[in-house]
């Protein structure tokens, strides 16, 4: 299995042409822009390394993906959190369930400071240089695919958390990379991008309302309904959500081409549609 090529469609969203590139469809198990930044870690030998070890939120889309590739490289996996709901231990629920079935060992405390030399650290959210591996991969996929349809005038657009996708393919392609910061703000954003490369950083656009992330929003969950009703493709909430409403106010009257990267996330969508309905529907 190659985790790498991913399909691209054309749709249209409020009478809008736009290209969705499909990495949510790289493989059931481990896809989106995770599979992209860990696909240094599933190519690559590692002597001696038994166990990956992280960190972050009990319902990230990173400790689900890292759970999955630990269970096909054989790997031990250590989770580190700072909490875990209660609700969450009793009814688990989305990439917390899932990763606890690919034997995930998940731990409220914080990080070891030291690292044994048989383990890998992997920063929370996949934010590390290795991840240019798998996303110049991405990047030659599109460039490939822009010269085989011939488009020239081309706007690459996806949400960040850590904006290390949005980042590296900048770095690698050609064409204008667009996006929002989803979990921190813009100067967040930029700091994270500081820390991996010093200069070809993509564009942030923003909105003028400030979103929280995790928070719950009426107009995420209906523009989330609105995509599936006029595409026929789920997003993800937390995300693309935010990230549809971008293109929405930026992006609906230009000239360009808009290619939109899905970067999967959707087990994360099974409790957050729970949060959702019961709060608006």
């Amino acid at each position: 299995m190659k985790y790498t090529n991913s399909k691209v469609e054309e749709v249209k969203f409020n009478n809008k042409k736009i290209f969705v590139k499909r990495d949510d469809l790289l493989h059931k198990d481990f896809s989106g822009n995770k599979a992209r930044k860990f696909y240094y870690f599933l190519k690559n030998d590692f002597n001696n390394v038994t166990k990956i070890i992280s960190h972050g939120s009990s319902q990230s889309n990173a400790m689900y993906s890292l759970s999955v590739l630990c269970k096909i490289r054989n790997l031990d996996f250590d989770y580190y959190v700072d909490h875990i709901a209660e609700y969450l231990k009793t009814n688990p629920i989305g990439n917390y369930k899932e990763a606890l079935k690919n034997g995930m060992n998940i731990i409220v405390k914080e990080v070891p400071k030291n690292i044994d030399k048989n383990s890998i650290f992997i920063p929370e959210g996949g934010a590390l240089e290795e991840a240019s591996f798998g996303i110049k991969i991405l990047a030659n996929e599109i460039i490939t695919w822009a010269k085989e349809t011939n488009l020239k005038d081309l706007k690459v657009f996806l949400p960040s958390g850590t904006g290390t996708t949005a980042l590296y393919l900048q770095k690698y392609l050609p064409f204008e990379v667009l996006t929002c910061a989803c979990v921190g703000d813009e100067q967040y954003l930029q700091k994270q991008f500081l820390e991996l490369e010093e200069e070809n950083h993509p564009t942030i656009l923003n909105l003028d309302k400030k979103y929280h992330f995790g928070k719950l929003y009426k107009e995420f969950y209906e523009v989330h309904k609105e995509l599936k009703e006029q595409t026929n493709i789920e997003f993800d909430l937390l995300y693309d959500s935010k990230g549809w409403l971008c293109v929405n106010k930026h992006l609906n009257n230009s000239k360009s081409d808009i290619l939109y990267i899905h970067q999967g996330g959707i087990l994360g969508n099974i409790s957050m549609l729970e949060r959702y309905k019961y709060k608006y529907d």
